[in-house]
């Protein structure tokens, strides 16, 4: 008497997975492109990718997934921490840098959690992304309770005694709690940013601002970013930050925002409200992903 064997279903080898490490003004990221191989990726996996000791070093990761619409492509974006997130402005100027060099066009659509973006280019590493329309309404925020977003009622004072109070409040893909203050360099962004990100007044905690109005048509700023700290620059931050402003009235609706990585070109255009965000891109180097840091095919 004689056995039939079946032969075992075969496995698909795995395929190297491109990666490109990027940044928007010295706010950088781990670009790996999942298009032709997806797979999902772990908080642990994240966080390891993420590592500037061990693994590649990033202040986010993002993963470029094929489109299931009319959008070019989608975008994923996890903070170093291994959460994920809705949207990062800087992020979606590279991914659109890379996307416009392959494609050969000169705009190209991205799906994101936090929307779909539009990024343009006229050539060269400067790209212009269509952040869409702010949030205002303190439950789109979200807030844990109704109450003015232009001024939160909320007071903090740090250890070295600096009282900080009623900063706006807005959401452009992702929350943003902006302090405006008379002198960046006189406050320890460190010491409070932990403290505001956590604060019980934001259900997802919150990405925090400070910033210094310089004239009608600049702002410096700096940024603590939720899950991350802080970073050179932030590309939804500059954005939160120049509406806030412009909505208050302490600056028109087309300003420089100066960040420690550089400057952000942020206009706040009148017919229709969208948040368009216009700097430089810069890629440092590429290479591939093995098996041994990337997590199971879903």
């Amino acid at each position: 008497m004689s056995t039939k064997t079946e032969n075992p279903t075969p496995t698909m080898p795995f395929v190297k997975m491109p990666f490109f490490k990027m940044n928007g003004l010295g706010n950088d990221f781990v670009v790996i492109d999942m298009r032709q191989n997806a797979r999902t990726l772990d908080q642990k996996s994240v966080q390891a990718l993420a590592d500037r000791k061990l693994g590649i070093g990033c202040d986010q990761l993002i993963a470029i997934e094929a489109a299931s619409g009319k959008a070019d492509a989608n975008m994923r974006i996890w903070n170093a921490d291994g959460t994920e997130v809705e949207a990062c402005g800087n992020a979606a100027r590279c991914v659109g840098r890379l996307l416009a060099e392959e494609l050969g066009r000169d705009e190209v659509r991205i799906d994101s959690p936090g929307g779909t973006l539009i990024a343009t280019t006229k050539g060269g590493s400067d790209i212009t992304v269509d952040m869409g329309v702010p949030k205002f309404e303190w439950d789109e925020i979200p807030l844990r309770a109704p109450m003015d977003t232009r001024r939160l009622d909320l007071q903090l004072s740090p250890i070295d005694a600096q009282v900080f109070h009623a900063p706006a409040a807005v959401n452009v893909g992702n929350p943003h709690c902006v302090f405006f203050v008379d002198d960046i360099a006189a406050h320890d962004l460190a010491a409070f940013g932990p403290i505001i990100e956590h604060h019980r007044l934001f259900p997802e905690r919150i990405n925090v601002e400070l910033a210094q109005i310089l004239d009608r048509h600049t702002i410096r700023m700096r940024v603590w970013e939720r899950g991350t700290g802080i970073t050179r620059a932030c590309g939804t931050g500059a954005c939160a930050t120049a509406v806030s402003a412009a909505r208050l009235g302490h600056t028109s609706r087309n300003v420089s925002v100066e960040l420690d990585g550089g400057v952000l070109g942020i206009e706040w255009r009148e017919s229709d409200d969208h948040i368009l965000m216009t700097g430089p891109t810069a890629l440092n180097f590429s290479g591939e992903l093995g098996p041994d840091v990337l997590g199971e095919a879903p």
